[in-house]
């Protein structure tokens, strides 16, 4: 059970996220294509720069007893990729929180808002 400890912490934090997400609707309940979009970019910018640093020797996947050890890549972990995603996924969820909070949301919707 401890080699899937970081993974089920990520895997938790991720999921409270998507619940603040719904709640407030604002990423993907807001406007699924766009948050989705940013989302995979976010992920896919980040992706590429860890993969450049392993093939430039600068990152090696460490030996954790609390990581699953499921390698998605040479060097690159299964957590690596959900911490990406919980990585991109918080910073549009703050975005959208600290939008919303400082009033800057009008009552009719946005114009990059989906119908």
């Amino acid at each position: 059970m401890s080699g899937v400890v970081y993974l089920l912490c990520l895997l938790t934090v991720l999921g409270c996220m998507v619940l603040l997400d719904r709640r407030f609707r604002l990423v993907l309940w807001r406007a699924t294509r766009r948050g989705a979009i940013v989302l995979a970019a976010g992920i896919a910018l980040f992706l590429a720069w860890d993969l450049a640093a392993i093939a430039s020797g600068h990152y090696r996947m460490g030996g954790s007893p609390l990581m699953s050890g499921i390698e998605i890549g040479p060097e690159l972990p299964l957590e690596e990729l959900v911490f990406l995603a919980f990585l991109c996924y918080v910073t549009l969820v703050v975005w959208g929180l600290v939008d919303l909070l400082l009033g800057r949301r009008r009552q009719a919707p946005a114009r990059w808002e989906e119908p």
